[in-house]
């Protein structure tokens, strides 16, 4: 990153910056969506408060962990209870749809742009929303694959068969011993194709995706370009908001838009082309909707 100027919060009145916002995706050639975990807790998929109680009530009992992601890590003393929790973790936020549409309303947005998306999010929300398959990156893994926990091979697995068994057949925060997984090739225990070390498998399909993503960034370089930032915080910075900032930078007829709840912000060097909307995503792609009513959009 070799911006390193002051960096901007958000500047001009909320409306004027929608408008903006509004003009310049109208006029982009191509659309980058960089999505971090704003956009689905935009979208309700929190992990704690009411949502978590819901869920999970039982364990927070048993095992005094008070939200979903503490829940994660707790060192479970069987298999049988650790897939109970996580096969309930999966299911809620992965194979059930999020409570409020704002992944239907971003696609609505951008669904007759030439587009591509690269997200730090695992819950798959995009693809379920109607965005393409073969223009998504999927960065840090998906909470639908199994992978081997060592791993003996560069190799995911579909798991939505037997989570779904788990959460049916689960008992007193237990799954039956023979759904516990274990790798088809090794027979050592599988994890969660989720980036948390080196184990991280990038299977054939991330690679595939990866190789898109850069070719997309390649040959739509120079032109109108709206890199549309939504939700990403500084837990990872290097995959989505530091390489948005520096491809700005270098294209002169890029903008930069960040949407963020607290912390909307954009460097000096690229201030006179960015937007920067520190307000609820949800209440900000509506808005945005409202405002394209008017010029052809889909209702």
């Amino acid at each position: 990153m070799s911006l390193k100027t002051q960096i901007t919060r958000s500047t001009g009145s909320y409306w004027d910056n929608i408008e903006r916002l509004r003009t310049a995706l109208d006029g982009a050639d191509a659309v980058v969506l960089g999505a971090g975990a704003g956009l689905s807790t935009a979208a309700g998929f929190v992990y704690t408060g009411e949502r978590f109680q819901r869920y999970f009530s039982d364990f927070a009992a048993k095992y005094g962990f008070q939200d979903m992601y503490s829940g994660g890590f707790y060192p479970f003393p069987s298999q049988e209870e650790f897939w109970a929790y996580w096969s309930r973790y999966i299911t809620i936020n992965r194979y059930l749809d999020p409570p409020k549409p704002v992944y239907r309303d971003l696609f609505r947005l951008v669904q007759d742009k030439d587009y591509f998306v690269i997200t730090t999010n695992v819950d798959h929300c995009f693809q379920k929303a109607g965005f393409a398959k073969e223009r998504l990156f999927y960065t840090q893994g998906d909470y639908g694959l199994f992978q081997c926990s060592q791993p003996c091979c560069q190799e995911t697995w579909d798991n939505e068969t037997v989570i779904r068994q788990m959460m049916e057949q689960q008992r007193d925060m237990r799954v039956p011993s023979a759904l516990v997984p274990v790798c088809p090739h090794c027979g050592r225990p599988v994890a969660m194709n989720l980036r948390a070390d080196d184990k991280f498998v990038e299977d054939e399909g991330w690679l595939r995706a990866w190789e898109r993503y850069g070719e997309f960034l390649k040959t739509r370089g120079s032109g109108k370009v709206l890199f549309l930032e939504l939700g990403v915080g500084y837990n990872t910075p290097s995959i989505i908001k530091f390489p948005f900032w520096r491809m700005t930078a270098q294209n002169p007829n890029a903008t930069y838009a960040c949407l963020n709840f607290g912390e909307a912000v954009c460097p000096a060097e690229i201030a006179g082309r960015s937007i920067t909307l520190d307000a609820d995503i949800a209440a900000v792609l509506a808005d945005l909707k409202k405002t394209g009513q008017g010029r052809g959009d889909n209702p």
